[in-house]
């Protein structure tokens, strides 16, 4: 088969097993890149055909040459923005599944503003002055950072505290809306034009999540600022009468993008992290234009993604699957940037 002669190929952490697992579930040749320290631990599964090293992950485009010779499709997640940044992202000469052009929109929290309100997708209001906000918020950085860094104040001077000592210089104040996390899987294939949701998750943010099981005069006392690093996911499952609303947002999201970014718009898995506020409603906090690690539940199957396919489908073998049927219908340029 013509697919065979394709290689499926990504950076060495984030959702790396889940990719190659699903290309080689779809009989592809698999190939990872990583780092020394990283070698053995990879080196460990059968399903991946070949390990490379380099120094570190930004001297992937050091190997940029040799990946092409072996017919490399690269498969993207958070750690290649988070590693190489966006310009060597949009810089890559492979052969990458996705649209690069989305990349400014997922890492610009302004541009992501704007898309989501395109899209009529509810935000937590946003402020861009102290002066005009309402507490208790929660301040972010740009970019694909994990939680990392991320800060609430209850109130001005607290704010004013905090900020002296923030990494980044590009944030963006938001009103912090209390409701129960949920980050929704999609899948948007650009081949048939149509929309799954495969599965959904919460993340454990250290120590947001410890504090929580701290009785609240105990927390008062003891004067610890709360963490949002991400350090695992959780499964979780929306109440049916929900979901065509989940659908809705996903479909909306997809059709304004086309509109915004380019023709080809967001394709591929992609997820919209909200908060549900006790009167039912949706509010997104962000966009993530890609596999996300939540995926990494569910390598098997998962509650939704069974609906779709009749068989065991995680998102990295839904990927390997959408290249696949691209090959098989001398389509690969609708999916490859």
């Amino acid at each position: 088969m013509d697919y065979q002669k394709y290689t499926i190929a990504t950076l060495g952490s984030h959702s790396a097993l889940q990719i190659l697992h699903g290309a080689k579930a779809e009989n592809f040749n698999t190939l990872l890149i990583t780092t020394p320290d990283r070698e053995k631990f990879y080196k460990r599964f059968s399903f991946i055909d070949e390990v490379k090293t380099i120094p570190t992950f930004a001297d992937f485009p050091t190997v940029e040459k040799d990946l092409k010779d072996k017919n490399v499709i690269i498969i993207p997640h958070g750690s290649f923005v988070a590693y190489l940044g966006v310009e060597k992202n949009k810089n890559m000469t492979l052969a990458y599944f996705g649209n690069k052009a989305v990349l400014d929109w997922e890492q610009d929290r302004d541009k992501q503003k704007k898309w989501l309100l395109e899209s009529k997708i509810n935000m937590p209001p946003q402020y861009d002055s102290i002066e005009k906000a309402q507490f208790p918020v929660i301040v972010k950085s740009f970019g694909a950072a994990g939680g990392a860094g991320y800060f609430l104040a209850k109130e001005k001077q607290e704010f004013e505290n905090k900020i002296k000592t923030f990494k980044s210089n590009k944030y963006i104040i938001q009103k912090y809306i209390l409701g129960v996390t949920l980050y929704i899987h999609y899948f948007y294939s650009a081949l048939t034009n149509s929309l799954e949701i495969l599965s959904m998750d919460r993340r454990y943010e250290t120590n947001a999540d410890g504090l929580g099981r701290i009785p609240a005069i105990m927390q008062q006392e003891i004067d610890i600022d709360p963490s949002y690093v991400v350090v695992g996911n959780s499964p979780l499952v929306l109440r049916e009468s929900m979901l065509p609303e989940a659908y809705d947002m996903g479909e909306r999201l997809v059709a304004s993008s086309k509109k915004l970014i380019s023709d080809k718009g967001l394709f591929g898995p992609f997820c919209l992290e909200t908060i549900i506020t006790p009167d039912m409603n949706f509010y997104a906090i962000e966009v993530s234009a890609r596999i996300v690690a939540g995926t990494n539940l569910f390598t098997d199957t998962s509650p939704y993604s069974i609906f779709h396919h009749e068989k065991p489908v995680s998102t990295g073998r839904r990927i390997a699957m959408e290249i696949k049927q691209a090959i098989s219908e001398n389509k690969l340029e609708l999916i490859l940037d």
